[in-house]
């Protein structure tokens, strides 16, 4: 039959009522032969695929978890004390303040309600609120020189995640996959774990693939079942219908690739139908904890309702990292972090949710063997200010943004255990000695899995771009092991 007299391609994949999965098969692969003819790469030697690659400089690290605590952490209430705060509590602060909310902005100062002690071997001082993660002091980096300068939720979220505040550029995940490729023919490279009760603000910006090819986007796994959109075709297209849709379509595109041999958006959407078939399986698979022992749930906290999903997705990060996917960002709903107002009882809630579960996530790395290669991240996009916001009734306390001086923590894949780095004033509001930006922790970043900042690009209207992009940036060597 010759293609040309069959319907569009455009009208066969609108009417067909089957979803991504449904379109693909297992055995129909293109490396098999049975799906479109290899497309040719788009510049010279270049092709963009998700086969695993091999780094120019020797590694440390190979996969990531992402624990991205969207909204703002309070740094002086978690990680970086100042006693300070607490002696002049309630007086006027003395400094200079840039308030992101000025209608609800006080300039007195707001000392910390909660304690802080010292834990581990090294002494690391943490707050009351984090006793799990006081437990893996001496396994994390924590960081306490963080700045961004970048005061708005979605720059400062688009600096930590892309590199620059601005909008469209790759997602940190995006250049893992296309810099590394994965390490499984039968999961996503790069997947993104949601929240039950929704998305954080913004969305997709957190898993973009920017302007990276499209096979480079994050793989969106929802809290609840069906955890991934579109995978299983209906009941009535199973099997044979199925076989045979996907012979149809792949004459299709045998004869499409032929005519646009350098379309890449073409060889991403026929390598996600593979993907998509080869998942119906191994997804599944993944995402079902209830093959781990009953000690593994207990401890992520999957028995206890407070961290039970933030628990469960913990687990689920781990279980796609031992299968080979390269990065996995698990991500709260909104930006419940951001705490304007209410700060005394809505802190305590958040951390009750993720301390057990991501303390547990280090420890089952780490006795699996699996943390030496794999970087865990903990972290938000901004911290808070030292003085009080919704100066009024003590329940409604909170603190406003700050970009200038905050915290993260990180452990595995080549960083120092037992270490705190860096300083901020004696308020915590600026970052003071040994500050890192948010472009040289991605510089060290790269480094661990053994890419130079500088090289690792993607030619983009004639220029190479890179994810720290004319940016002073430097590898923290202090931070590594």
């Amino acid at each position: 039959m010759n293609p040309s007299t069959l319907c569009s391609r455009r009208h066969f994949l609108h009417s067909g009522g089957f979803g991504l999965g449904g379109l693909a098969l297992a055995s129909l692969l293109r490396e098999e032969g049975l799906i479109a003819a290899p497309v040719k790469p788009l510049l010279g030697g270049e092709s963009f695929d998700l086969k695993p690659k091999t780094a120019p400089i020797p590694g440390k690290a190979r996969a990531m978890i992402s624990l991205f605590m969207m909204g703002g952490p309070s740094q002086m209430d978690l990680f970086d004390p100042k006693p300070m705060l607490n002696k002049y509590h309630g007086e006027k602060f003395p400094g200079e303040v840039q308030y992101d909310n000025v209608a609800q902005a006080s300039s007195k100062v707001f000392g910390c309600p909660w304690n802080f002690q010292r834990a581990g071997q090294s002494g690391m001082e943490l707050s009351e609120l984090l006793p799990n993660l006081q437990l893996i002091a001496d396994d994390i980096t924590l960081i306490r020189s963080m700045r961004s300068g970048v005061s708005n939720h979605l720059q400062g979220m688009l600096a930590m995640q892309t590199g620059k505040g601005t909008v469209g550029r790759p997602a940190l995940g995006a250049w893992m996959a296309y810099a590394l490729g994965s390490e499984t023919r039968d999961l996503p490279a790069y997947v993104v774990l949601a929240h039950p009760s929704g998305l954080p603000t913004f969305q997709h910006q957190h898993w973009t693939n920017g302007w990276l090819p499209s096979n480079y986007q994050g793989t969106l796994v929802q809290a609840k079942s069906p955890y991934i959109l579109n995978l299983d075709p209906p009941a009535a297209l199973a099997g044979t219908p199925q076989s045979r849709q996907m012979e149809l379509l792949r004459t299709l595109n045998e004869a499409h690739a032929a005519e646009h041999p350098r379309e890449q958006d073409l060889s991403a959407r026929i390598a996600s139908y593979e993907l998509a078939g080869r998942m119906q399986v191994a997804a599944k698979e993944a995402l079902d904890i209830s093959s781990e022992p009953k000690h593994i749930l207990s401890l992520y906290g999957i028995d206890n309702p407070l961290c039970a999903d933030y628990g469960r997705r913990c687990l689920i990060a781990r279980r796609l990292i031992e299968r080979g996917v390269r990065y996995v960002q698990i991500l709260n709903s909104g930006q419940s972090w951001d705490h304007h107002g209410s700060i005394i009882t809505g802190l305590p809630q958040r951390c009750a949710e993720m301390d057990l579960p991501s303390a547990a996530l280090v420890l089952d790395l780490k006795q699996r063997g699996l943390l030496d290669s794999t970087v865990v991240h903990w972290g938000g996009e901004m911290g808070r200010l030292p003085v009080l916001q919704n100066d009024g009734v003590r329940t409604k306390w909170g603190r406003d943004h700050n970009t200038h001086g905050f915290s993260q923590w990180v452990a595995g894949g080549g960083f120092k255990g037992g270490l705190v780095y860096g300083e901020t004033d004696e308020w915590g509001h600026k970052a003071t000695k040994d500050i890192v930006n948010h472009y040289d922790w991605h510089a060290t970043l790269l480094h661990c899995f053994g890419f130079d900042h500088t090289k690792l690009g993607f030619i983009r209207n004639g220029a190479n771009q890179t994810l720290t992009d004319g940016q002073d940036a430097r590898i923290v060597t202090d931070l590594l092991a």
